[in-house]
């Protein structure tokens, strides 16, 4: 992976909401916060937030192209922000939150600016797309305390992103919505009942409690990728059983108090499909956690099937 890295550059707002979303994927070494576009050298946070340097707040992302192409960072960007906002993101105003994509090519210009083009003529959104496409400019890495917030910080980030509007907004305009007749006529019974109607599946009569193949799991509604083998258990409990996902940003978490108990039950982030529950009695030695899935909100993908199904750059997983 060393060998073919390269770098991209987005200016979306906040940039502790700009991390979360590309971090911890397939072929992404580091995502780094900082400020870019401007004129003053090694800038401060205060500086930049004073909007008289002329930089924004932005991330820069080293990657491996051969697993993670420039045109799926381009299309995760800009499902993390409001395109036709040119005054800031969301609460976040002033000439520092602006949008913006940073080229560092001539190939990824090609790609920002047909994409750009793509997303106005879409129709999605009624207002002109107004993110600038630049050639990238000096990049300075922010204070220490802006690096991951949201793993340091992991409560205040969820805070600010809901009170920010930048988490409904992704969802209200970004998120499928998903025809619930639809998909009771897609999905089995049982399938339906758990990812729909948030039910459970009787244990050790599931299709996968007991399965060991090589391969990956992915939701049976959206398709994207939740688990792996690789990260699979017997935890003897009769569903089957995950040290931890694939990608964390695909699995959100909720309070459940239904039962006359208080757990926490995991969801799908683009199905929002009910998946099962996360409890903190896993293998020490792997993170101690164990996420306990239902077989029928799952479809498993063989090793030897990822890549004609779509699911090629996964197979790194297996290295």
């Amino acid at each position: 992976m060393t060998n073919n890295l390269e770098k991209a550059t987005f200016a979306g707002g906040c940039f502790w909401c700009m991390v979360e979303p590309f971090d911890e994927r397939p072929g992404i070494k580091e995502v780094i916060s900082g400020y870019t576009g401007g004129t003053v050298e090694n800038p401060t946070y205060e500086q930049v937030c004073s909007n008289t340097t002329g930089h924004v707040e932005a991330v820069q992302i080293t990657y491996d192209p051969t697993i993670f192409s420039y045109n799926e960072l381009v299309d995760l960007y800009w499902q993390q922000i409001d395109p036709t906002d040119a005054g800031g993101q969301f609460h976040d105003r002033g000439d520092s939150y602006k949008t913006a994509i940073f080229y560092h090519n001539d190939k990824q210009k090609e790609i920002a600016e047909k994409s750009k083009e793509e997303l106005q003529n879409s129709g999605k959104f009624k207002k002109p797309i107004v993110t600038k496409i630049m050639e990238a400019k000096p990049f300075y890495p922010a204070e220490e305390e802006h690096q991951y917030y949201y793993k340091k910080n992991h409560f205040h980030y969820k805070t600010y992103k809901k009170g920010s509007g930048r988490e409904q907004f992704i969802k209200d305009n970004w998120q499928k919505q998903y025809n619930k007749k639809e998909l009771k006529e897609q999905l089995t019974p049982m399938q339906y009942f758990v990812t729909q109607e948030s039910g459970t599946e009787q244990p050790f009569h599931n299709e996968y409690w007991d399965h060991n193949e090589e391969g990956i799991y992915v939701d049976i509604v959206s398709g994207e990728v939740l688990f792996s083998s690789k990260d699979k258990f017997d935890a003897n409990c009769g569903w089957p059983s995950f040290t931890k996902p694939v990608i964390n940003q695909q699995i959100t978490e909720h309070l459940d108090t239904s039962h006359g108990r208080i757990r926490t039950e995991v969801r799908s982030k683009d199905g929002d499909s009910h998946l099962g529950h996360v409890f903190d009695d896993g293998p020490i030695e792997q993170g101690g956690l164990r996420y306990c899935i239902n077989s029928a909100a799952l479809k498993f993908i063989k090793k030897e099937d990822m890549e004609k199904e779509g699911y090629g750059n996964y197979l790194y997983l297996f290295d």
